[in-house]
């Protein structure tokens, strides 16, 4: 059972999907129960005994993964009830509880490892994409993931960059095109590209890479709807934004490609819209929380 706390800092995101969510949690567990039940919590916690432990983060940033904690748990023991104290989005401090957990204290053990590894990475993914969210704060620029997720973490993932603000690219390779250089060659040029992506479906969002502002020019030309701008130099994204407005005001311009949290500010400054950030998700340190557990006396 989970319960959520009024939070007058509430931050609304859309909670990933429950089945891929259970679908991970069940893998996770059962890793750790391959080769049976928690035998060292099996002969030191009775049975009986009733306790609530504490979710409480070591070091500052922002939580996600409430819904999966809270999967883990159902999951363990239906019996065991998560209070959340902190919604997902939220700011963590240093040693204020986020998320509360009462019931059998040997299923908490049992669910403790696995809670804490998706809650720790998710809650890193969320941290670090906060950090770039403010890095770019008042420029009109958004902060986009990749799909340089770990496999089968995909949705929980980019539901992280979801609670630090970030916005996500695509889920699949099916749910828009993206025509990279690879394609490019392919194809024999941008434009061949284009129009063979717009012969197989004619409204599919299309981004493309280009690496120059020549391949700019040919993509605004062919009718690309977001066009991807990688590893522009500063000078080049800003003479690229300017050709763009000037060109087609609809089209979108996404940087990417070798950028760092020190240039965000300067990136995002020449009038980009998206920086495409695959660090979010496959580099972000895992963010410090632990289960601090609290027993009656014996």
């Amino acid at each position: 059972m989970t319960e959520q706390l009024d939070q007058t800092d509430r931050v609304v995101v859309t909670p990933p999907d429950p089945a891929q969510v259970d679908r991970v949690v069940a893998v996770a567990l059962a890793e750790d129960l391959r080769d049976g039940p928690d035998v060292t919590t099996a002969a030191t916690v009775p049975p009986a005994l009733i306790g609530t432990g504490f979710i409480t983060p070591r070091a500052a940033g922002v939580l996600a993964g409430a819904p999966v904690a809270a999967a883990v748990l159902a999951q363990v023991d239906p019996s065991l009830t998560l209070t959340v104290l902190v919604p997902d989005g939220g700011t963590l401090v240093p040693g204020v509880p986020a998320m509360r957990i009462t019931g059998p204290v040997a299923s908490m053990l049992t669910a403790e490892r696995t809670v804490l590894n998706l809650l720790t990475h998710l809650s890193g993914i969320a941290t670090a994409t906060r950090a770039w969210v403010d890095a770019v704060a008042g420029t009109g620029a958004r902060i986009r993931d990749t799909r340089k997720t770990l496999p089968g973490l995909r949705t929980l993932e980019k539901y992280a960059v979801r609670c630090g603000g970030g916005v996500n690219h695509r889920m699949s390779l099916g749910d828009a095109a993206l025509i990279k250089d690879n394609h490019v060659a392919a194809a024999g040029s941008v434009a061949a590209a284009v129009a063979a992506v717009r012969s197989t479906d004619p409204h599919i969002a299309l981004e493309v890479e280009v690496d120059t502002l020549v391949q700019l020019d040919e993509a605004l030309a062919a009718g690309a709807t977001v066009v991807l701008l990688d590893n522009f130099d500063l000078a080049d994204t800003a003479e690229a934004v300017r050709r763009t407005r000037a060109a087609a005001p609809s089209v979108a311009l996404e940087s990417s490609g070798g950028l760092t949290l020190d240039r965000a500010t300067a990136v995002a400054a020449t009038g980009v819209d998206f920086i495409a950030v695959g660090a979010l998700t496959h580099s972000a340190p895992a963010l410090d929380l632990g289960l601090d557990l609290d027993v009656p006396t014996r």
